[in-house]
């Protein structure tokens, strides 16, 4: 299976597959397909699969496209202002924000991660339950805005701020940490708490997470007062 992404700001991912090959997606992820490919909705992984999905941000249902013709090309779609990114998962675990999926090829597990520790699940602000991938194969997830891929070592931190981790490497821990200072807390515009990640492994830093968008959009939407 090839692939190419087309566009910038609102990215398209294209995908050839051959006879027999196929890729299953979130629910609404298809923008268009050519003939030869057969379209089946499904709860995957039954209905456990289907919660746990559902508690990650996900739908109970995916869809799931195979070809039976050769060569033939199918395009999924971002969902709103960001980036597509294609991560093999065959030599580890991927956890991701929620709402990260966007098609993976059939090997790959969509699963959940769980926040072990209450202030994480709290205040980092991925809530208590993300996106998790296994197995093998390829996953292609959303990221909101553009994205930044940081390299940690054995013991390496960084502290991000809330809403920006895009996806980390299982091998990379997830904390919080407390802005010192009273001026920093309520002043600096960061919040209470930034999320701190520990590696060794990789880790993708969004710019813009959705909710921050939201949130500066809804400043120029003329709110309706009762007279």
């Amino acid at each position: 299976m090839e692939y190419s992404i087309h566009g910038t700001v609102m990215p398209m991912i294209e995908l050839e597959m051959h006879q027999g090959e196929s890729v299953y997606a979130q629910t609404g992820a298809m923008q268009w397909m050519a003939q030869g490919i057969d379209m089946q909705t499904k709860v995957k992984g039954g209905v456990i699969g289907a919660f746990k999905r559902s508690f990650s941000g996900g739908d109970m249902f995916i869809v799931e496209f195979t070809a039976t013709d050769d060569r033939v090309k199918i395009a999924f779609g971002h969902t709103y202002p960001g980036k597509i990114m294609v991560f093999n998962v065959s030599e580890t675990s991927l956890i991701c924000q929620q709402r990260a999926f966007l098609c993976a090829t059939p090997n790959v597990e969509y699963d959940i991660h769980i926040q072990k520790k209450l202030g994480t699940g709290f205040f980092g602000g991925e809530g208590f339950i993300m996106q998790k991938f296994r197995g093998q194969g390829l996953v292609v997830i959303e990221m909101d805005g553009e994205c930044v891929e940081k390299h940690l070592q054995p013991g390496e931190r960084i502290r991000v701020a809330t809403g920006s981790v895009g996806a980390f490497e299982e091998t990379v821990s997830m904390d919080i940490e407390r802005v010192k200072g009273f001026t920093n807390m309520f002043l600096g515009g960061e919040g209470l708490f930034l999320t701190t990640l520990t590696g060794p492994g990789k880790v993708w830093i969004q710019t813009m997470p959705v909710q921050d968008m939201v949130g500066e959009i809804s400043k120029y939407i003329p709110s309706s007062k009762k007279s």
